[in-house]
Parts: C-alpha cells; sequence; structure tokens
C-alpha cells in the first residue's frame, strides 16, 4: 500500500533511505545523537503535534548547527539527519529526535574538513541545557501555555555507531521501524491485544490490552496529515549539493552505482502482471 504507517511496507522504504545515504556516504565516523521531550510536555505536544514538532526540528536543528560552529568543538558546518519517532518500546506516547551525524564538518572559507576531537561528538549535557533554553522559549513565542514544574534536567544521548555502509544500515533498522511489527503481535482474541516488546536490558516483556485502547495506543502515533517525520540539514541538505560535493571531493569519496531496489507488488492470479492497491474492504466481522 506504500503508506508510511504500514509496518510492512517499511522494508522499502528502509531500502530507499539506505540508497540515498550511499550517495552521501562519508568514510567517517557516524553518531546518533537523541533529543526527548520530558513527560510534563507530552499532552501540549499531542494536542499541538504540528506546532510542538516544527519547533523541535527547529531547535534541535539550531542546538546542534550552533555547536558545531564553536571552535572548541569543530568550528565547522555539520551534515545531519533527523528522524522523529512518537513511541516507547510499550508504544506509550514517548516523542524523540534521533539525529545522525557524520564525524566532523567542513570549513566552507579553507575548503577543509575538520574531524571530531577524540572519541566523542559533542557534550550530551551541554547539549541538553541550550536545547531546553531554547525550546521553552520558542513555546512561549508561540503563545502556547506551558505547564509549571517542568524539570530542570532534559534527556539527551550522544553514542557512536561506527563507519560507513554498516553504521548505516545498522541505523536504517533503527530507525525505520513501524509502531509495531505484525510478529510482535502474539494474539488477539476475546476482544484483547497482547503484543511483546523488548527492554533495553534485552529482556522481553508482554502487555495486554483491551482491542479498542490497542487501537487508541496505535492511532496516537499517527503524524498529521503531510508532516515530514524525516529531514536533512547542513551540508546533506538537498539544495545543499554543490556543498556535499565539496566535502566528497575533500573526502576523496569514490561513489559506486546504486541499483534501485523496486517496491514489491502485488501480481495478479491470472496474467501475473503488477497490480496497483486502490483500496481495501474490511470484511464484518
Amino acid at each position: 500500500c506504500g503508506h508510511r504507517n504500514c509496518p510492512q511496507c517499511q522494508h522499502h522504504e528502509a531500502s530507499q533511505w539506505i540508497e540515498r545515504q550511499q550517495e552521501k556516504l562519508l568514510p567517517v565516523e557516524y553518531f546518533m545523537v537523541t533529543f526527548t521531550l520530558p513527560y510534563e510536555l507530552r499532552e501540549l505536544t499531542y494536542w499541538h503535534q504540528k506546532i510542538v514538532f516544527s519547533l523541535f526540528f527547529l531547535c534541535v536543528s539550531s542546538t546542534l548547527k550552533d555547536f558545531g560552529l564553536k571552535p572548541k568543538n569543530l568550528g565547522a558546518e555539520i551534515g545531519m539527519t533527523m528522524v522523529l519517532h512518537t513511541h516507547s518500546r510499550r508504544l506509550d506516547y514517548h516523542p524523540h529526535l534521533h539525529v545522525v551525524i557524520p564525524g566532523g564538518g567542513i570549513d566552507k572559507l579553507r575548503k577543509q574538513w575538520k574531524k571530531i576531537k577524540g572519541k566523542y561528538l559533542f557534550n550530551d549535557k551541554a547539549l541538553a541545557k541550550v536545547f531546553r533554553a531554547r525550546f521553552l522559549d520558542a513555546l512561549n513565542k508561540e503563545g502556547l501555555t506551558v505547564p509549571t514544574g517542568i524539570r530542570s534536567k532534559w534527556v539527551v544521548q550522544c553514542k557512536g555507531v561506527g563507519k560507513g555502509l554498516p553504521a548505516i544500515k545498522y541505523l536504517s533498522r533503527y530507525l525505520y521501524r513501524g509502531v509495531i511489527s505484525e510478529k510482535n503481535i502474539i494474539s488477539s482474541k476475546d476482544g484483547m491485544v497482547t503484543f511483546r516488546y523488548t527492554e533495553n536490558t534485552g529482556k522481553i516483556q508482554y502487555r495486554t490490552l483491551k482491542g479498542e485502547d490497542f487501537l487508541r495506543l496505535i492511532l496516537k502515533h499517527v503524524l498529521p496529515k503531510g508532516f515530514r517525520r524525516i529531514r536533512d540539514y547542513g551540508f546533506l541538505h538537498s539544495k545543499a549539493k554543490k556543498l556535499l560535493s565539496l566535502v566528497q571531493y575533500v573526502l576523496r569519496v569514490q561513489l559506486e552505482s546504486i541499483t534501485p531496489v523496486p517496491r514489491a507488488s502485488f501480481s495478479c492470479p491470472r496474467c501475473k502482471a503488477p497490480m496497483e492497491v486502490l483500496f481495501f474492504l474490511l470484511r464484518p466481522g
């Protein structure tokens, strides 16, 4: 069907993302930085998704960009790909942004690549402090009623994810997973649905809900129509192709030709020709 919330179609979306990233692949270490909105802001976020999520992207991108431009960090422009997720492993409402960043930046004036200093990209506590201030200020400027008692320490995690294509493939599996895959729905009978999930520790847990509560949980993670949950910034932006070409030239990147993977299609049982999905019929009961 090609719908972005369909668990079956996520595999093709991941393949397409890998193809696009291979065209931008750099021979450097990659990092994933995760920004999480605190519990106190989740209700506000849910009822004003377009506004809050747009500010979320804006404040995270500006924070990371400024950290990259600081001379003590890189003193260069970075590139980043952001992916918005709204669910936790238990499928609770848990908005967070994953940001994939090549480990370094480009000095446009000197036409020089500046790699990271040491094993770490940026200080996560410093990122959290700056992001918190910018995000709350942006919410107030939009005229939204920010709840009181918001915690002072927010969660930002920064970790290395490897180098080259293996890192990109790892990230695609992580970033392009749907809200839930069909194999994790264990049972659906007598009006109750049971699904499994894996905790951070690797332990498998089970959760059972009424059918209507399960559907409500899933639908909570459907984004507003037309809202893009994946965005590129810096030298990875679609309008920065010349800058990306400069980065690839400086790093002596040799791009290989990529054969696009076609989307799987339904075939006619008689003539075997591919068919287009127009709509679905729901059977009563």
